[in-house]
Order: C-alpha cells, then structure tokens, then sequence
C-alpha cells in the first residue's frame, strides 16, 4: 500500500486547480469583498458584545446561496454538498474539520436577507459583476443519487412467454 503524505489535502486541492476548478474562475471573476457591507447591514449584525457563538462569515454565507441557487439545492442538500467537496469548502473559506453552516443556519440567513431586501440587491449587483466581465450566470443542477426500490415487476409467467415471443400488450391484455 502507498504511504500517504503530510501534504495529502494540499496536493489534492492543487491537482483540482491544475485541472480547472470553475470556483476559482469564479472567485477571480466577482469581488465578493464589495457585498460585505450590504450583508452585514442587511442581515442587522450587532457587535457581538451580547456574547453567543459568532455567525459564519457572510460572504462565504452568500458564496453558499449562490452555489445553492446555481445548482438547484435544496438547505439540507446544501449542508452535504458544503461538507462533501473540497472544492466547495474551498470556495466558502470553511475548513475541513471545523463547523460548516446547517440546513437551518442556510434557511435563515437567505430568510434574512429576503425580509430586508438585501438578497435581491446583492443578487443584482452579483449578476452586473458577472457581466460586465463577460460572463453570463447558468445554473446546473446535481443529481441527488439517492437509493430508492424499483417498482416489482407483477406478470404472470404466461404473460412473461407472451412478452418475450414479441406480443404486442393488447394481444397479451386484451381489456
């Protein structure tokens, strides 16, 4: 078996770079920075002097939206996906092993931001961004690969001889 080496993680993410991670061009792309203010202000954040765990970073909250939206996810689908890929940890600066945001957390802060406005402002403003350097946004969508049975097949052994011959289905179910 091959000894695995000390810098495992960062020589993965660098090979994800080295084949086109399309985060990166994003992350190029926008200055996320240039939202800060209007997240801050609209989501109504106080000093922190009341005490309580901080909230995650709102730019890399709003990252997380737009990853949500461009691949059409739903906040518990979310919450895997941010703890699942790397490159999505390394778009929204989150670290492996440290906390990542909840379905809940998500719901609540798109929530916040669609109650004062501030989502649809922020969104216009990331769409102006996208085009002014050529790009147009396309969402995608990820397939949720989850295991459900398949339906049982319920023909008679008769109706099975009658299939494989070539029958046609009225022939073999004539009402």
């Amino acid at each position: 078996m091959e000894q695995r080496s000390l810098f495992g993680l960062s020589e993965h993410l660098e090979c994800l770079s080295k084949t086109g991670d399309p985060l990166e061009t994003l992350e190029a792309t926008v200055d996320f920075e240039y939202f800060r203010g209007w997240l801050v202000e609209g989501l109504g954040y106080d000093d922190g002097s009341k005490g309580g765990r901080p909230p995650f970073d709102p730019v890399s909250m709003f990252k997380a939206l737009i990853l949500q939206a461009q691949h059409n996810l739903s906040d518990a689908r979310m919450e895997f996906m941010i703890r699942d890929r790397l490159s999505w940890m390394r778009f929204l600066d989150f670290d492996l092993g440290a906390p990542t945001p909840d379905e809940n957390t998500i719901r609540h802060f798109r929530n916040r931001l669609t109650e004062t406005g501030t989502l649809k402002r922020v969104m216009k403003a990331f769409d102006r961004q996208l085009h002014k350097k050529g790009y147009i946004p396309m969402s995608g969508q990820i397939v949720d690969a989850s295991l459900v049975p398949a339906p049982k097949q319920r023909n008679t052994e008769g109706e099975k001889e009658a299939i494989k011959e070539g029958k046609s289905a009225r022939e073999i179910w004539p009402n």
